[in-house]
């Protein structure tokens, strides 16, 4: 097998922003396990191939279509017919046969593939310790990451911790959400040991930190319920004094502000490359009229959540997320409802600096973590934990720093730098079920096509899911988890499902 696993690609794989020195790398030829991992160069290559599954150079990554349409935020929008299996997904009316399914397990397991070879064949390189120390703690908090959304996806999946180097190593039994989650925070707490807090130099841009480790242990303790875990994540996290709000919502969705403090763990993307490193989610999610395919349409429940003061001034995320009738749409124009079968269209995935018609290569990166979602998490815990009275404190925080849009953005506020009196006002001190509600509609309005909203109502529980999806065919029971592809169902006779 090991001959078999050939790796020129990583020699053009690159997802981190202002690499040019990496970029200009010239290609070698074909490598195998035989003549690869033998260099400090080719570590970095490989950490690098690793890297490159996480961002949204392919369409294979398609974790938007199961955070995003899945949920009550989102239809699949497009032309009628087109991308099908993205509608039956929508509407839980799916079988094993769907290419969605197919595309994101398969992008998911090479990243663990990639990352499980770097791990296995690492350790007896020749090259600085330190730096190999911090590269195999990368692809540990990458493996953890990929499992993290399978697990989500998928629930009990094969757990794969080496590389497939005999025909008994490629087909293997499911293992138990807990084993994978086990497995999951063990990766995450080794890269957390030896991850440094920040890196020098731009061609550093994008790695993970160990801020980060620490972000997504508390993600991944918050989907286990495990609210004292959880809660001393965050104050770890908090502990370091890197991450803080940013004073404007919109700068963690503009290319000028990228990689901000409020930023723990963000996707890079490159545009004007070749090999291409931008993202194509620009061209999937834009207007038609600059030759988007306008997908990920918001949904009117989703625009309703948003509160309204006097009916007309709207809490400002709003205008910031999505594109509707009587405002502008992020290229100057009047934006026009029948450009999106809902009338809406979702910003945030949009590069408004690209010249028309709209490209499949933008440099926008995705944000995965940031801290404005570390704070309502801290909120949930607490709250959870019967403390509401300090959970509305990160919660308010949240609130706050949306409401004082109008007192930056001279486009809000017309350059009357002033908050519009009873918009977005502090939450006060209520019943835990109260503020669990207000903090589950703070999650939905911030964190919007984001991809992160069908977990939560998963994760929230049966009557909650079902509520919001009412309009479809989701049964909790049946689809709390997504079928696994009858691709792996056919190849892995170890797989019973």
């Amino acid at each position: 097998m090991k001959n078999a696993f050939k790796i020129t690609t990583l020699m053009v794989m690159l997802v981190f922003g202002s690499c040019n020195n990496f970029l200009e790398e010239e290609l070698a030829g074909t490598y195998t396990t035989e003549n690869f991992y033998k260099t400090q160069e080719h570590a970095l290559l490989a950490i690098t191939g690793v890297y490159n599954i996480t961002s949204f150079v392919s369409t294979n990554n398609a974790i938007w279509v199961f955070g995003d349409v899945a949920s009550d935020d989102a239809i699949k929008g497009g032309s009628s017919g087109d991308q099908s299996d993205i509608e039956f997904l929508n509407d839980f009316n799916y079988s094993r046969n769907n290419g969605y399914l197919e595309k994101i397990w398969k992008h998911y397991y090479e990243g663990i593939t990639r990352a499980n070879y770097l791990l296995y064949y690492g350790n007896d390189i020749s090259m600085d310790p330190d730096l190999k120390a911090r590269i195999l703690g990368e692809a540990k908090f990458l493996r953890a990451y990929f499992y993290f959304n399978l697990v989500n996806i998928f629930g009990e999946v094969p757990l794969k911790l080496i590389p497939p180097l005999n025909s008994d190593l490629i087909n293997i039994a499911k293992s138990s959400t807990a084993i994978i989650y086990e497995q999951i925070e063990k990766d995450l707490l080794e890269a957390q040991d030896v991850l440094p807090l920040a890196y020098a130099g731009e061609s550093n841009i994008g790695r993970i930190t160990k801020g980060a480790t620490i972000g997504m242990l508390a993600k991944v303790y918050l989907y286990q319920n495990k609210w004292a875990e959880t809660l001393s994540a965050i104050d770890a996290l908090d502990e370091l004094g890197i991450y803080s709000l940013v004073p404007l919502y919109s700068d963690n969705f503009s290319e000028a502000s990228q990689n901000n403090v409020e930023s723990i763990y963000e996707i890079q993307h490159l545009s004007g490359q070749i090999p291409k490193l931008g993202s194509h989610l620009n061209q999937f999610f834009g207007a038609p009229n600059g030759n988007g395919y306008y997908f990920n349409v918001p949904t009117p429940d989703f625009v309703e959540e948003f509160e309204v003061l006097n009916d007309s001034i709207y809490d400002p995320r709003l205008d910031y997320t999505v594109g509707r009738a009587g405002e502008t749409w992020i290229n100057g124009e009047p934006f026009e409802p029948t450009w999106s079968p809902t009338g809406f269209l979702q910003k945030k995935h949009l590069q408004s600096n690209l010249e028309a018609p709209v490209s499949g290569d933008a440099g926008l990166n995705y944000v995965y973590l940031r801290y404005a979602d570390v704070l309502l998490m801290k909120a949930e815990v607490l709250n959870e934990l019967n403390r509401p009275g300090e959970a509305i404190i990160p919660l308010n925080k949240v609130r706050r720093r949306a409401r004082e849009s109008y007192l930056i953005d001279n486009q809000l506020n017309n350059g009357n730098p002033q908050i519009p009196t009873g918009l977005l006002p502090e939450v006060e001190l209520a019943s835990q079920a109260i503020i669990r509600n207000r903090i589950r509609h703070e999650r939905r309005v911030e964190l919007g096509f984001e991809f992160h909203r069908f977990f939560d109502l998963i994760r929230y529980g049966a009557e909650t899911a079902e509520s919001a999806l009412a309009d479809t065919n989701f049964n909790y029971a049946q689809n709390q988890h997504f079928l696994i592809p009858q691709s792996e169902i056919d190849t892995n006779a170890k797989i019973n499902q």
